[in-house]
């Protein structure tokens, strides 16, 4: 109880600094795609973790698909050590945001502080769990600097467009693996009562259907591809769509409406030719259309028969619609996961908001990935969460925000977990 009285203290007469931190971090426009201002960015949380005594490293992922000169990958690495061998525990941000849209009523990079609010583009998702996390492990060294073990803040880039120049990069060349790492906290935004264990899986995919030009005045001498999509669309509404609503997990994944399968028809396009500047397509009938999907999948099933299912659609157009002709390309596959049990990691985090916030902590799974499958995947780390600050539902949206109570409230239970698995004798 006098640590975590002593770690809550701290971070309490500190909470302007964790508020001040994370406008800072927000005022950096990391937005990705395309991946701007990395660079500044990480420069910044690196000077910040240096100055606050830890080994710092910054990393360019110089052979990712998404690094350019113009779009540089950068990644920040710190380490601090305890005064005796212990554990790692490792908190992992990634400071990318997504773009920012319009309707904003304030500044989206300024972080206006009102009505107990920090408001800006990733301040929910998730500079404000970065900000937490440092300040966590700040307090960490502060008051207890004799600690066990070893404490590890990242980061990351790119998460938001699956995080491959990121976690998946650093982990898959030996930064983060469970040679090093034994616990990992990723500070998404799952609200203070809130732990994550894991998410569904993800098959990104893209369906091209094909046909024939020919002048838009006279369709009749062609063959329309989109067309032949819109009965792709259709056969999904009468045969795919009723099925995956009926099908639902055990996994504990919110919001609840995220415990069935999903199926988002996400993009598409018509045509070889580009539009013209003022807006006009070319008067041709279409000979390609694409289409992007994300099918969101439970862990009850499996990813071969989920593909399959999208095939036995594709199949059956192709037997009973005439002209009709496909092709169906990967773009990305996520397995689905949980944290297996039981967990240090959960548990400590469970004691942790039991006690500052004295509360019953709620298990989640997420209805989207995050970087725990690379962690998990690549880096062979098992003993992973995601617990942070800020409600899921803001992320992503006009006005985004994240509570400094909300903030305050994740600092004190990153720290007080922290310190109970750096003490656990068992790791």
């Amino acid at each position: 109880m006098q640590t975590e009285e002593a770690l809550s203290r701290w971070i309490d007469d500190h909470a302007d600094d964790l508020v001040r931190l994370t406008q800072d971090l927000v005022r950096f426009p990391t937005v990705n795609p395309p991946g701007e201002g990395y660079l500044e960015c990480a420069e910044f949380v690196r000077d910040r973790l240096s100055n606050s005594g830890f080994e710092t490293q910054l990393i360019r992922a110089e052979s990712a698909d998404a690094d350019s000169e113009k779009h540089p990958r950068y990644n920040v690495l710190a380490r601090v050590d305890g005064s005796d061998s212990g554990p790692t525990v490792h908190f992992n941000s990634h400071i990318d945001v997504v773009p920012t849209g319009v309707g904003w009523s304030v500044d989206p990079f300024d972080g206006d502080v009102k009505d107990g609010k920090v408001f800006g583009r990733g301040t929910c998702d998730m500079k404000g769990g970065l900000a937490a996390s440092i300040l966590a492990t700040e307090a960490i060294r502060a008051v207890y600097p004799n600690h066990p073990g070893s404490l590890e803040v990242s980061a990351t880039a790119d998460e938001e467009t699956g995080g491959f120049a990121g976690v998946a990069w650093l982990a898959a060349r030996g930064f983060l693996t469970s040679k090093t790492i034994d616990h990992v906290i990723i500070p998404e935004p799952f609200s203070p009562d809130r732990i994550c264990v894991g998410h569904r899986g993800v098959w990104w995919g893209e369906i091209t259907t094909y046909g024939t030009i020919a002048h838009g005045s006279m369709p009749f001498l062609g063959d329309s591809a989109l067309r032949h999509m819109s009965a792709v669309v259709q056969a999904f509404e009468e045969k795919l769509f009723p099925r995956l609503s009926e099908r639902t997990t055990n996994m504990p994944v919110t919001p609840s409406d995220a415990c069935r399968a999903t199926l988002n028809l996400a993009t598409m396009h018509a045509g070889g030719d580009a539009e013209e500047i003022s807006g006009v397509p070319a008067p041709n009938v279409p000979d390609v259309c694409k289409m992007i999907f994300d099918r969101r999948y439970l862990i009850e099933e499996t990813s071969a028969d989920v593909k399959a299912e999208i095939v036995e659609v594709l199949d059956d157009l192709t037997q009973t619609r005439p002209g009709f002709r496909y092709d169906l390309r990967d773009l990305m596959l996520v397995e689905p996961l949980m944290t297996p049990q039981p967990s240090p990691v959960v548990a400590a985090t469970q004691a942790a908001i039991s006690s500052v916030l004295g509360k019953e902590a709620d298990i989640v799974a997420s209805p989207g990935t995050y970087d725990h499958k690379h962690f998990t995947r690549i880096g062979g780390i098992a003993d992973c969460i995601a617990y942070g600050p800020g409600k899921l539902e803001v992320a992503h949206q006009v006005d985004e925000y994240v509570e400094i109570a909300d903030l305050v409230a994740s600092a004190k239970v990153m720290a007080v977990s922290a310190m109970t698995l750096l003490n656990d004798s068992n790791d």
